[in-house]
């Protein structure tokens, strides 16, 4: 087999979506976008903003707010406080990008990303936190997971990669397991980057066409696309049963990816009193695009 063939990203079946109250049919495999996705995508699901964050207002936020990260990060060393960050969302949320943006002038020795791939035999045997502790911080280390144990709570039940009763159970260990982490005095934060389906549809279609990034159109990404009704009702739960007080959910709005990489990065060092912290720089939240809890999702 030539390697253009084993590149060739997987074909979907046309999808019918109603938008502004009409229906359409999105077909991937065009490589033309309909101008009705690029219209809409910005906007959908009620973002609240028509165009995206200047580029050059953003490279400049962003440096400000990368140096003050290599500070907190200085900080954990000279302290030994852990920091632990989970991104959830759906695909083409922006995650890995949110992820790098905030890791890209911090020390990989003490600040690294996981990105663990489908469980093996053994690790199926465990307890189903065990592989995911594993990768934990240590003394002053940074961790990010792109994706965490709440696959239990998105594409294992959608996708039918657990059982009921293995989602249920989890759905009630979680509150139990991140007190558990809370209380060993971890700084724990979990986002969920929230994303139009006219959005991801653009990013998805952006990523099928690309000779760049084709490879990471996957048949996860066609399920994505048609079920998204299935991981609308399963992310709403997750977040209605796990947002606690000690370990909330922070929703951010991510159609435009400069703001919602601003917020994120905002918003963890608004909340770590670090050596040398410049809340003037930092700035404020933008409460339109990041909030708490799972109302955040219905405004």
């Amino acid at each position: 087999m030539d390697a253009t063939n084993q590149n060739t990203p997987p074909k979907a079946e046309p999808l019918k979506i109603k938008v502004a109250g009409v229906e359409r049919v999105f077909d991937i495999n065009d490589p033309v976008l309909p101008d009705w996705v690029e219209k809409f995508a910005l906007t959908s699901d009620g973002y609240p903003y028509d165009k995206k964050l200047k580029r050059e207002d953003y490279e400049k936020s962003l440096e400000a707010l990368q140096i003050e990260l290599v500070k907190l990060q200085a900080w954990q060393q000279a302290t030994g406080r852990r920091v632990l960050i989970l991104f959830e969302g759906r695909d083409a949320a922006g995650k890995g990008g949110t992820i790098g943006a905030m890791r890209y002038y911090m020390n990989p020795r003490t600040a690294r990303n996981v990105a663990l791939p489908k469980p093996t035999e053994t690790e199926r045997g465990q307890w189903y936190f065990q592989r995911y502790v594993a990768h934990f911080p240590t003394t002053g280390e940074f961790v990010t997971f792109d994706r965490s144990w709440y696959n239990r709570a998105g594409v294992e039940p959608v996708m039918g990669f657990c059982t009921p009763e293995q989602h249920k159970e989890f759905l009630k260990e979680v509150p139990r397991f991140e007190k558990m982490i809370e209380g060993d005095g971890i700084h724990f934060f979990k986002f969920w980057l929230n994303l139009g389906q006219e959005m991801q549809l653009k990013r998805f279609h952006d990523r099928r066409h690309s000779p760049l990034t084709n490879w990471k159109f996957s048949p996860m990404d066609i399920a994505g696309i048609t079920r998204w009704d299935d991981y609308t009702k399963a992310r709403n739960l997750m977040i209605k049963e796990t947002h606690t007080d000690y370990a909330p959910w922070t929703i951010v709005r991510s159609n435009d990816k400069r703001r919602a990489r601003i917020e994120v990065i905002g918003h963890v060092l608004r909340s770590l009193d670090y050596t040398g912290r410049d809340l003037g720089v930092i700035g404020k939240a933008d409460n339109k695009i990041i909030g708490q809890g799972p109302k955040r999702l219905q405004d």
